[in-house]
């Protein structure tokens, strides 16, 4: 496989999933396969779509080096089963989202959680709930980005 497309998926796509696509672009690029991995995010919900990630999201993903001025949410569509290689959810009820958004025949992606564990939304919280999501999706890429290399053959 010569090139692997991810898709990250929270509810609104303007807190966790759009911070998750900027810190895995990050990594992917450190890693030297930002050529080779498509990333996006997309929400379940079409509750924000066209708007730019929640400010408090982007006060604190730029803290820490990361930029998610330019991105604008989307809702997923169905023809996303079949452009994307993985559809990452944050949360086990994003999962169970998906895998009811997901067309019964043509699909080629594979539905998985983004994390180990659940990534909360932070949306009603305050600063910390926002921290805790860039510690849980930064430790989550770097094993994506491990895995990715496996799936590409690279070293």
């Amino acid at each position: 496989m010569s090139r692997i497309r991810v898709l990250a998926v929270c509810l609104g796509n303007i807190c966790r999933s759009p911070t998750a696509e900027a810190v895995l672009r990050y990594k992917l690029a450190t890693a030297g396969l930002d050529g080779r991995v498509e990333v996006d995010s997309a929400g379940t919900g079409d509750w924000h779509v066209g708007e730019p990630p929640d400010p408090r999201s982007q006060r604190h993903a730029a803290r820490r080096g990361y930029d998610l001025s330019t991105l604008r949410a989307r809702r997923v569509a169905e023809e996303d089963f079949q452009r994307f290689d993985l559809i990452l959810a944050m949360d086990h009820d994003n999962l169970a989202d998906l895998q009811r958004l997901a067309p019964d025949r043509g699909r080629r992606a594979e539905l998985r959680l983004f994390a180990r564990i659940e990534v909360p939304d932070p949306y009603l919280s305050g600063p910390a709930g926002f921290e805790r999501v860039l510690d849980l999706v930064e430790e989550a890429s770097d094993a994506w980005v491990e895995d990715l290399v496996r799936r590409l053959g690279t070293s």
